[in-house]
């Protein structure tokens, strides 16, 4: 993989976000050409705690239909992976048009301006796990499952699946592959958002409090961030080569990655350390929660070959590793560098 993205000329959007960051970091370090395209990133988040060099980097709104063409023309890109969303579900509640035009009018203007790139090869389109009609099953959505996202996250998602599947069908057929892929929960260093339970514990753990879960016993397929980025990168390399096998992916993690909100909380408590605890906090003024989530992720395995290499402690040991080194002031880009190494050897946990 690393001798295909080499000298690659890459587009990813969202690349001031905890995942987008760390893709780009990927991407450089395999000695791809990369341009960024996303909102100023929020202050001390990962993405300016990084240096930068050798990526061009656009901070603009996606529905910015000019400056967006005008980077699009400029970075000409053979490979795109689209990220910028709003990906919050409460966000999603406070501001529902917001959010539907970001995550559906936003993949619109991106995929027009796309469909005019003569170098293009390869799209790589990011959802979620919540793309489902949530019917609280115990076994695993499969692909073919009915789209409808409960929320206006959720289901600003599930349209954004029916966008890129047109655009797919309509405009990118015999020259460019595209896929949607939709992964589960992401944990991972540097990641400060809002309403997320790993970013909630380690505040709650360099505060000295207790860690507060809202809903201890909800179900769902925790990930470490380089899970889902390796399948991005995967997919986005397999359909090159085979444009046939361009679908849509869900992204898993191992079974033993699909746990209870207070399993990852406990994990998280052992790991830290310094009498690290958490307690149920009843919160009747959220939104609603799915109890359970389960995805499979057999169909990507089958037909592209990619399948998780690390389960739930390895994916909270390496996010902790990350902190603590974030919190001492020591050097994180070399951190990152050293998980992405050990995830490449293939070591597997």
């Amino acid at each position: 993989m690393k001798a295909f993205y080499h000298g690659k000329r890459v587009l990813v959007t969202g690349h001031t976000g905890f995942k987008g960051a760390w893709l780009c970091r990927w991407l450089l370090d395999m000695g791809a050409k990369v341009w960024g395209y996303a909102l100023p990133p929020e202050p001390e988040r990962l993405y300016e705690l990084l240096s930068w060099d050798g990526l061009v980097s656009c901070q603009a709104d996606l529905r910015d239909v000019n400056t967006l063409a005008d980077v699009v023309q400029q970075a000409a890109p053979q490979i795109v992976f689209h990220l910028a969303a709003q990906p919050l579900v409460a966000e999603g509640y406070q501001h529902p048009v917001e959010t539907y035009d970001i995550n559906v009018m936003g993949t619109v203007h991106l995929l027009d301006c796309l469909r005019k790139t003569e170098a293009l090869r390869s799209v790589v389109v990011v959802t979620t796990d919540k793309v489902y009609a949530n019917q609280e099953q115990t076994a695993g959505y499969e692909e073919t499952a009915p789209l409808d996202g409960y929320d206006p996250y959720a289901n600003s998602k599930s349209c954004q699946e029916l966008v890129a599947g047109c655009w797919a069908r309509c405009f990118f057929a015999k020259r460019a592959a595209l896929s949607t892929l939709r992964a589960g929960n992401v944990i991972g260093g540097g990641d400060f958002a809002k309403h997320r339970i790993l970013p909630d514990c380690i505040r709650a753990a360099l505060a000295g409090t207790p860690i507060l879960l809202r809903h201890p016993h909800g179900i769902r397929p925790y990930q470490h961030v380089l899970e889902p980025l390796s399948a991005y990168l995967w997919t986005a390399w397999k359909q090159w080569e085979e444009p046939t096998l361009a679908g849509c992916y869900n992204v898993a993690p191992r079974t033993d990655g699909i746990v209870t909100n207070g399993a990852l909380a406990t994990i998280f408590c052992r790991c830290w350390g310094d009498d690290s605890r958490w307690q149920a906090e009843e919160r009747p003024d959220f939104p609603k929660e799915t109890a359970v989530l389960r995805l499979n992720g057999v169909h990507i395995c089958q037909k592209l070959g990619w399948s998780p290499r690390w389960n739930v402690e390895r994916a909270v040991e390496e996010t902790v590793a990350w902190t603590k080194i974030w919190q001492q002031q020591g050097d994180i880009l070399e951190e990152m560098r050293r998980e992405i190494a050990a995830y490449e050897k293939g070591e597997e946990q």
